[in-house]
């Protein structure tokens, strides 16, 4: 090998670390930031890859994420999310009604998809669901809006109810319009409301001791992070109580709550997936509709049904798209 050989060998060798480097940098950053802990969110995280998939990308391959969880702790999700912005992340989604504020908050430029709870434009984060115009869009889960009709299968399953008592965290901005939902539709129904109040595992457990001297016919459950964090503790205690719970999502009942109606939260995390990689391949957020869920399941477990002595009605039973045996 002569000298101009050697030299352009070596001048090679120098070039590919760089090239390299330079095609690591270009691997678009994608932020994630969820009220909850990566144990409650692991399943609905496969979903949200495989959104990313259907766009063309994948972990590790052609995207990088940052991911940053409040573990309950939504007083942190404001610091997460300007973490995350100072990180220049390319699109931030997001988990949760409260973190999507907190990101929203936090750039006004960066494109932001969401999943929240309640109205996204009665919170602020869009103009319009048709057309947002603004730096994010996202998924509605409707969970709010379906406080009525959750509230009458509650009534279908206990006919004789007279009281139904709730339990509502202030924390959460979506409860208040829950609570105000459940104002309005619990006298309609003939119900009289009770209302308690729980942001930690103990009021949770204070809020049960106030049901067992009241003793209500059926309870409501909202959902949220921390009744998500604590629904063992929830369907528990609802059992031991032998009180007919209605909950947010299915997760409660395959965990041996009674029964529970609302969209697939899985599915939401599919869509913030794919709506983040349409997003990377040039996609404007404000001009990608928010969208809301089309399909609801009905989920009863008639095991604890059995256990705390309610008899499901047929008619109920050929409405549930699934019953836990």
């Amino acid at each position: 090998m002569d000298r101009r050989d050697f030299i352009t060998l070596l001048g090679g060798a120098a070039v590919w670390p760089l090239a390299a480097r330079a095609q690591q940098r270009a691997m678009p950053l994608v932020g994630f930031l969820s009220n909850n802990s990566p144990a409650i969110d692991a399943d609905r995280m496969r979903a949200f890859h495989e959104g990313l998939r259907e766009a063309g990308y994948v972990e590790g391959d052609n995207v990088a994420i940052l991911y940053r969880w409040a573990e309950g702790h939504t007083e942190h999700l404001p610091a997460l999310a300007a973490d995350l912005v100072r990180r220049r992340v390319a699109v931030l989604a997001s988990w949760g009604t409260v973190a999507g504020l907190a990101a929203k908050a936090a750039t006004p430029t960066i494109p932001l998809v969401f999943t929240v709870s309640d109205d996204p434009v009665r919170l602020g984060l869009v103009a319009s669901l048709a057309r947002p115009g603004s730096n994010a869009t996202g998924y509605s889960l409707l969970q709010v809006e379906l406080t009525a009709k959750r509230l009458g299968l509650l009534r279908e399953i206990v006919p004789r109810a007279a009281k139904v008592a709730t339990i509502i965290d202030p924390a959460l901005p979506q409860n208040e319009t829950t609570l105000r939902e459940l104002e309005t539709a619990a006298p309609a129904m003939g119900l009289k409301l009770q209302i308690l109040k729980a942001s930690t595992s103990g009021e949770i457990n204070a809020a049960f001791a106030a049901l067992a001297q009241e003793r209500p016919d059926a309870l409501f459950l909202p959902g949220g992070r921390l009744f998500d964090a604590r629904r063992v503790q929830l369907v528990n205690l609802a059992s031991r109580h032998a009180i007919a719970a209605s909950y947010s999502g299915r997760e409660y009942v395959e965990a041996g709550g009674l029964m529970s109606y609302g969209p697939k939260l899985v599915e939401s995390f599919r869509l913030i997936g794919a709506y983040t990689g349409r997003i990377l391949k040039g996609d404007k957020p404000g001009d990608l509709p928010v969208v809301q869920p089309t399909k609801f399941e009905l989920v009863i477990n008639a095991q604890t049904a059995g256990l705390i002595g309610i008899d499901v009605p047929p008619t109920l039973l050929a409405q549930a798209d699934e019953v836990i045996e």
